[in-house]
């Protein structure tokens, strides 16, 4: 399929735009209910921009809405485009829009679906400055898991100096970000992650990997202050016994850990929340080099729908990341 076409309008606040490319969901189902279609390019109203989409990055929640789980908490009108995080340059802004401007490049967490297009009308308070030295697909890959990440550890509520922290799931974009922000608050960093990923985690900065397909975590019984729950299911509830007496678990994958926390426990589930102030300062950290952000792997706009079943199945460690000018 053609690359994304190349908008340089003489005027781009009046220069009619061509339709452009979007992955949408079309059911509730497998990978087979996601289709690229073409759509009519969205104007921007008031206080909105509209971007021209160069890279968006896969996450869990994807294949969970296209499957249906998330059904009740994002209530879509099908054919809905999927894709919750971008980096694009803009193209037009609405009326009363200021602090971006047509050519700047931008990178945001959309709160909402509707990344994987080649046009994207957003908010303009949502939106980063990219980093010159950041390429698009370098800087898709940080909104969502790196505020995560980061207010998960904030979540703690308590100076983690010397505090002993287990991250379940930390190969990943989240987990990766979350080990960064334990180890650099002064904790002692546990993690979890799978064989293939043990060195990865390692050079995070986790003092302890752990491979959960071949090791138990029984050592930690009752050692633990705060665990990051980045995968629930069957890994969420033998977590309870590893906590110390005053000990907090924050889950971003069991909505109900609250009500499944053991008499004497404490279980908290949170979600990401806005943030771009701290997202650019995060940006900046990964420009600099004082942060890393770990790109799994690179796709195009038609691999999409498989990349996003890969993300279910299990891939490299980091973020898969759609390069839509391909």
């Amino acid at each position: 399929m053609n690359n994304s076409p190349d908008f340089e309008p003489t005027d781009p606040n009046t220069t009619p735009l061509a339709t452009g490319r979007a992955l949408r969901l079309q059911a509730y189902g497998g990978p087979e209910s996601l289709t690229v279609d073409r759509v009519s390019s969205p104007e921007p109203g008031p206080g909105e921009v509209l971007v021209s989409v160069k890279a968006a990055a896969v996450n869990g929640i994807d294949w969970k809405i296209r499957e249906g789980y998330l059904r009740e908490r994002f209530k879509l009108t099908l054919p809905a485009t999927l894709g919750i995080e971008m980096a694009g340059v803009v193209l037009r802004t609405g009326h009363g829009v200021t602090g971006v401007k047509a050519g700047d490049r931008v990178m945001a967490a959309l709160g909402g679906v509707g990344a994987y297009a080649d046009h994207l009308v957003i908010e303009a308070g949502k939106l980063v400055q990219t980093p010159e030295g950041l390429s698009d697909v370098q800087a898709a890959a940080i909104p969502v898991a790196s505020m995560t990440a980061w207010h998960v550890i904030q979540a703690a509520d308590l100076d983690l100096s010397g505090q002993r922290v287990l991250i379940q799931g930390a190969a990943g974009g989240v987990g990766g970000f979350a080990v960064q922000f334990a180890k650099s608050a002064g904790a002692f960093v546990y993690a979890t992650a799978s064989t293939t990923s043990l060195l990865h985690v390692e050079a995070l900065g986790a003092d302890e990997v752990i491979d959960y397909s071949h090791q138990t975590l029984e050592h930690l019984t009752g050692k633990i202050d705060f665990v990051v729950d980045l995968v629930g299911g069957k890994v969420l509830d033998p977590s309870w016994a590893l906590l110390s007496s005053n000990g907090l678990l924050v889950s971003i994958a069991a909505p109900d850990v609250a009500s499944r926390a053991p008499d004497g426990r404490r279980g908290v589930f949170l979600s990401n929340k806005p943030d771009t102030s701290r997202l650019a300062a995060i940006a900046q950290q990964v420009d600099a080099g004082t942060l890393q952000s770990t790109i799994a792997e690179v796709v195009g706009f038609d691999d999409l729908a498989s990349a996003i079943e890969r993300n279910r199945t299990g891939h490299a460690p980091g973020k898969i990341v759609a390069d839509l000018t391909r």
